[in-house]
């Protein structure tokens, strides 16, 4: 029977938690209204992730399971997922650490219900989640809000629920440097927030090191904004007044004052690297949306499947 709902969970090293992972889904599917099918995408694990999979999705039909050929990342591991989904309504985004509760599933379903294509959840901080984690989660989401020409909203990740149609043009959106909830926000659709408060990870630790946020805050920055590159228009005004002023005030000491004008090292080197820095952070702009173009015009698959199993067959 083709299921009326999907539940799309990436998966990375989730060895720790993955049956706690399974008996909450499972929970759920059991008194739930709907049908509900899991779709488990394992993005290059090099834990057991992929053989309980494996042994999962054989024994219960429930389950479909796709194998990456290697580690694409996380954005990748949910575009895989949601091209495979087979639901007739919906489909839902969770991480596989359980910090998503599934249960919030029926929140979303309700508000489908009653005539919402997208629910996202927004995530209440908690205090233990540390300094940095609620500083950095802030200022991001402020600088995505000024920055951007779209608006997404503060603290929801890729955590929600989107309906057939809604998924349908997500999935056609082929953007190589994906920000899915950019995307999702860009989309349009009627949408509307769902506040939880996230809970600690059920096992393991973290997929996304310093270096993985800093890359994924400037996906959000650059894929949705012009300003970065309009910054370098200013930039270059900015500098270039100040050029000038400077010209004025040595030819004003020079001819009003009488002041012996210096053999000008110290304004030379205030010029040389003032528009030095100008050119490197304009550079630095520039190739940032080369690099996107770059990328996007190779036309490689943004993922490649090695097996799926499907209704308890492999495919």
């Amino acid at each position: 029977m083709t299921p009326q709902l999907s539940i799309v969970v990436p998966l990375y090293n989730e060895e720790a938690g993955f049956f706690a992972l399974v008996e909450r889904l499972n929970t759920l599917m059991s008194n739930f209204e709907a049908s509900i099918e899991v779709v488990f995408v394992n993005d290059g694990s090099n834990d057991a992730t992929s053989s309980l999979m494996h042994q999962l999705a054989l024994t219960d039909k429930r389950y479909q399971c796709i194998f990456l050929s290697r580690n694409f990342g996380h954005q990748f591991a949910i575009t895989a997922g949601l091209s495979c989904v087979r639901a007739t309504e919906g489909v839902m985004i969770i991480d596989g650490d359980l910090q998503d509760p599934p249960e919030l599933l029926e929140k979303f379903y309700l508000n489908y219900k009653n005539g919402i294509d997208i629910s996202y959840g927004v995530r209440l901080m908690r205090p233990d989640e540390g300094f940095f984690k609620q500083i950095t989660s802030k200022y991001f989401y402020k600088i995505q809000a000024r920055f951007s020409n779209i608006s997404i909203p503060s603290n929801s990740g890729d955590f929600c629920f989107m309906s057939k149609p809604a998924l349908d043009v997500l999935n056609k959106m082929p953007e190589e440097s994906r920000f899915i909830r950019g995307m999702r926000a860009w989309i349009g659709f009627k949408q509307a927030p769902v506040e939880f408060e996230r809970q600690e990870r059920s096992a393991g630790e973290t997929k996304y090191p310093f270096k993985k946020m800093l890359k994924f805050a400037m996906n959000g920055i650059f894929n949705f904004s012009e300003t970065p590159i309009r910054f370098i228009t200013y930039l270059g005004l900015g500098a270039t007044t100040i050029s000038i002023f400077y010209l004025g005030y040595t030819l004003y000491k020079k001819f009003y004052l009488n002041e012996i004008v210096s053999s000008g090292f110290s304004g030379l080197l205030f010029a040389i690297i003032l528009f030095s820095g100008v050119q490197l952070i304009s550079l630095g702009i520039i190739g940032e949306y080369v690099l996107r173009i770059f990328f996007q015009t190779k036309q490689r698959p943004l993922f490649i499947i090695k097996s799926r199993i499907v209704d308890g067959d492999l495919v």
